[in-house]
């Protein structure tokens, strides 16, 4: 477990963004930051998926804005802990990621087809996160 002023607890979160948080069996991947075919290679970034392709789409797949959304709070709480470590919560960053997590596996269940698995790898680093630097923080919840 890191000390509470570890910039590495930071910078692992921060980590979590570059990582595809979805990987599709037909080679896209989903990030935090937007979507990426590989053929053709294109990336629809978030607001763009946000702004433009969403008219119609069933909610499940609005989940994966909102574990973004989740995660960017998560992650805004741990700076604000790195800065003052009085002024975190440790709570609400585990219980955020958790959300998050929980919201890109629902994202993530809503792609999945039989001949296409969906592989929620956003879900298991969320989850790994907030177990790792948070676990005795979100246990005091439960």
């Amino acid at each position: 477990m890191a000390d509470r002023t570890d910039p590495r607890r930071l910078l692992a979160l921060l980590a979590i963004a570059v990582v595809p948080w979805s990987v599709l069996a037909s080679g896209d991947l989903v990030f935090a930051w937007g979507l990426m075919t590989t053929t053709p290679v294109h990336v629809t970034t978030l607001t763009d998926y946000l702004l433009v392709h969403t008219a119609g789409l069933p909610r499940r797949l609005l989940a994966w804005p909102v574990a973004t959304f989740l995660y960017s709070l998560a992650v805004a709480n741990a700076f604000v802990g790195w800065i003052a470590p009085d002024r975190e919560d440790r709570r609400v960053t585990g219980g955020l990621l958790v959300l998050a997590g929980l919201s890109d596996l629902w994202f993530s269940v809503g792609l999945f087809r039989p001949d296409s698995p969906v592989i929620p790898v956003g879900t298991v680093l969320l989850w790994t996160a907030a177990w790792w630097f948070h676990w005795p923080d979100v246990r005091s919840i439960l």
